[in-house]
């Protein structure tokens, strides 16, 4: 039971910490992938984040929603990988500047099937992983994660001018990407 588990963590007893972790690790990492330039950074800002979890656990009141603790815990622990994984993206990118993109078309919504239709969640988040840092962070705090202009402009210190433009540019770039690989898809479709 998760509620035993915490308890043994907030005791610090290693078997109930390594449980822990690797009971939650996967989704950590789902989590921190999003951020991360690569895996190994994904890993860092995971292990970071589980070091925080492990400290700041006798804040987490089990006891406040006793009927869902697994659902108030993984929330908890969401939140924390999220600010971990900014906090490890702009340690790591804060001398990366925006990349100016041309050629970007944007495509207005008909209703017709589109690209991201054919994609699988890997092959999604592929394409995510190439945006550039900047547009990726904040692309991921909006869309994926629901934060306000208002906090991903706090949480990444820019301006919120900065984060509504490099949304834009996110989404203008992913539409030309998912442009490209439905144009590759159908190419390999017709040469079998």
């Amino acid at each position: 039971m998760l509620a035993e588990l915490l308890a043994g963590c907030q005791r610090q007893e290693r078997v109930a910490q390594r449980r822990l972790y690797g009971q939650f690790h996967g989704y950590a990492m789902s989590i921190c992938l999003r951020y991360a330039r690569d895996r190994d950074q994904a890993l860092e800002a995971a292990n970071d984040g589980f070091l925080k979890v492990f400290r700041d656990l006798p804040r987490f009141d089990a006891t406040r929603h006793p009927e869902d603790v697994p659902g108030s815990f993984r929330g908890w622990l969401k939140r924390i990988m999220i600010y971990t994984a900014i906090d490890h993206y702009r340690a790591n990118e804060r001398h990366q500047h925006q990349q100016e993109l041309t050629d970007a078309t944007l495509n207005q919504a008909d209703g017709a099937a589109t690209p991201l239709d054919s994609l699988s969640y890997d092959e999604l988040l592929s394409l995510v992983q190439r945006l550039p840092p900047a547009y990726r962070a904040v692309f991921n705090l909006a869309v994926i994660d629901g934060f306000g202009h208002e906090e991903i402009a706090q949480q990444l210190r820019i301006s919120v001018g900065t984060s509504k433009s490099n949304l834009f540019k996110a989404r203008a770039h992913l539409r030309t990407m998912l442009a490209q690989y439905n144009i590759s898809e159908k190419a390999s479709y017709v040469a079998r």
